[in-house]
């Protein structure tokens, strides 16, 4: 990897320590240390070093020689360790006393220094271990909120999703390549440039884009989840059915109208996707100051939420016309077409029966949240929703700063087109070198601001 960055950002004289493994009390607690000092700690602390890719259960003693504990040392030799540098790992018992003391020791030595967030994973990509796109998907493997989104971010990692910007990158840089070289002979020694060759090329490289365009769209999903909002009248039984779906008796169920006068929110996983479900105060008229704020942010909730469920007393409504049950649905239509399911809840007292039935624009769902019946049909109904699924092969976790590269790259593509017609071929090579220029910031080649890397780098975890 060619990384333009200054003379003083590659230089890194400095041997890094820190603690790799969350804050607190546990089975095991990890320090990492990575630079040319790191064989001259393993002498102190370990009064050997330990042989090379092997696990060695090993004595740790403190700065004076004392025994502060056993554990398992490991050491890798540069360049063939994640930051590309010697790295020595201890694997201590997981006392934030004994891990502090040896962080604070270590430290101590000279050229020895506590790393910054994320500073090991930035010399990795500065010493060409991974790309950038590899080094963020770390952080959204560590983040990731379901069993998809680990998936993707692991993908990225293996460089799935750099593969596909190295491939359009690379018919770019080619087809700017041939048209630069014309420059330098005269029309009487060279053939003209085949143009339909030329447009051609560009063609493929918009539908390329598209491509990672069109699977990147899942990557919000995978990375938030979609919302689902709970709404209806008071005493329809929403929170009944937001405890239900949460597993969890977060919502206060009472006989009184207007119990909620908040948002509620519990996160569950649905096909493998995070959704968020929210409890909403009850939809009515009223003077009450307190509970008209609480409807005001029920219908802000319905705007940003995928989908709705709008649950019914079915004991005393017995209409399923959407428009009928509620009135401002009008207002709402466009935005919830086919983004809405009718609830008829308390089946056990008005005798209805359990089930399901699909109009044209939305379903109906019969259930008794009080006896627990009907909620089997209601979850395997949010399963089926379009909104929760990943119907693609090959999605993966885009960054907003990756989808605004590739937006920006697309354009110039596009205007290279339409310059072509007019024959502007410098021009056209131009925009080929802008469209470029974005696709390998993605990935983090020829980066010239020490900002940017900062800015990605200072977001990761501390011992990242």
């Amino acid at each position: 990897m060619n990384l333009n960055i200054n003379e003083k950002y590659l230089y890194h004289q400095d041997t890094i320590v820190n603690i790799a493994t969350p804050p607190g009390k546990g089975g095991i607690g990890i320090l990492r240390v990575s630079g040319n000092l790191s064989q001259h700690i393993a002498k102190i602390f370990l009064k050997q070093i330990p042989k090379i890719k092997y696990a060695s259960y090993l004595p740790f003693y403190d700065i004076k020689g004392k025994l502060l504990d056993k554990g398992i040392a490991l050491f890798f030799e540069k360049p063939s360790s994640l930051t590309g540098e010697d790295i020595l790992e201890l694997q201590a018992h997981g006392s934030p006393i004994i891990l502090n003391i040896l962080l604070q020791e270590i430290s101590s030595i000279p050229n020895v220094r506590i790393s910054n967030p994320g500073e090991f994973l930035e010399r990795a990509f500065i010493n060409g271990k991974i790309d950038l796109v590899q080094a963020e998907s770390i952080a959204d493997l560590i983040n990731s909120c379901s069993i998809q989104a680990a998936k993707s971010a692991l993908s990225n990692l293996k460089g799935e999703f750099s593969k596909k910007i190295y491939k359009i990158l690379n018919v770019i840089k080619q087809l700017r390549m041939n048209i630069e070289i014309t420059f330098d002979f005269s029309e009487e020694e060279i053939h003209a440039i085949d143009l339909i060759h030329i447009k051609t090329n560009l063609k493929k490289i918009l539908l390329k884009i598209k491509e990672i365009q069109h699977l990147s769209k899942y990557s919000s999903l995978l990375k938030e989840g979609a919302k689902v909002a709970i709404i209806g009248k008071p005493n329809s039984g929403k929170s009944s059915i937001f405890n239900a779906l949460s597993g969890r008796n977060s919502a206060i169920v009472t006989k009184i109208p207007g119990t909620t006068r908040d948002i509620l929110h519990e996160n569950i996983s649905i096909n493998g996707i995070p959704v968020n479900i929210s409890d909403t105060a009850g939809l009515r008229s009223t003077l009450d100051v307190v509970e008209n704020i609480g409807i005001y942010r029920t219908l802000e909730e319905i705007k940003i939420s995928n989908h709705i469920l709008y649950v019914v007393d079915s004991n005393i409504n017995k209409s399923s016309d959407i428009y009928q049950l509620w009135p401002k649905y009008k207002k709402f239509s466009l935005n919830l077409r086919n983004k809405i399911t009718i609830i008829r809840n308390k089946a056990d007292l008005s005798k209805e029966p359990i089930g399901i039935i699909k109009n044209k624009n939305y379903a109906i769902i019969t259930i008794s949240a009080i006896n627990n019946k009907g909620i089997d049909i209601l979850i395997q109904h949010l399963k089926n929703l379009n909104c929760l699924q990943l119907n693609e092969e090959g999605f993966f976790i885009a960054k907003q700063r990756h989808l605004d590269e590739i937006k920006i790259a697309k354009s110039h593509i596009l205007y290279a087109k339409k310059i072509l017609l007019q024959n502007s071929l410098e021009l056209v090579a131009e925009e080929l070198y802008a469209a470029q220029k974005a696709f390998e910031k993605i990935l983090g080649i020829n980066i010239n601001s020490n900002d940017f890397l900062n800015e990605i780098f200072s977001n990761f975890c501390i011992g990242k």
